[in-house]
């Protein structure tokens, strides 16, 4: 594998990290302190991420609700993360920590603000029972 620059994310110092997989071990330079080797081991092995997106909201006090996945997932998933939640619509109320969506990539997708229930405009005070 070739050099690889990053920037390390793990501290406000942002160290300009240079690292490279060679012979079974790795190899950085730049590293201010362990955890930054640390990093630079992860996102040359098993890149992830958490995703942040919005959710469209029926009948609430704002139209969309912002959303996290409750755990870090691959990198390579992050599209099919988003792909999931571009036609995903959910009805207020909606609470803080809700779980909007699960199992998408190995996490639930979970509300990251409280939106309150309107009526009007087609909205019932309440959600309808069932």
């Amino acid at each position: 594998m070739s050099e690889v620059e990053l920037v390390c994310i793990v501290c406000p110092a942002s160290c300009t990290l240079k690292a490279r997989l060679a012979g079974g071990g790795l190899e950085v330079e730049g590293a201010g302190c362990a955890r930054g080797v640390e990093y630079a081991r992860r996102e040359l092995t098993n890149p992830v991420r958490h995703v942040m997106t919005v959710v469209k909201v029926r009948c609430g006090d704002l139209p969309v609700v912002s959303a996290i996945t409750s755990k870090p997932v691959p990198k390579s998933c992050v599209f099919e993360v988003v792909k999931a939640t571009a036609n995903l619509e959910v009805e207020a109320p909606v609470e803080l920590g809700q779980v909007l969506l699960e199992n998408v990539c190995g996490a639930s997708l979970v509300a990251t603000r409280r939106v309150r229930r309107v009526s009007g405009a087609g909205c019932p005070a309440s959600p309808a029972s069932p």
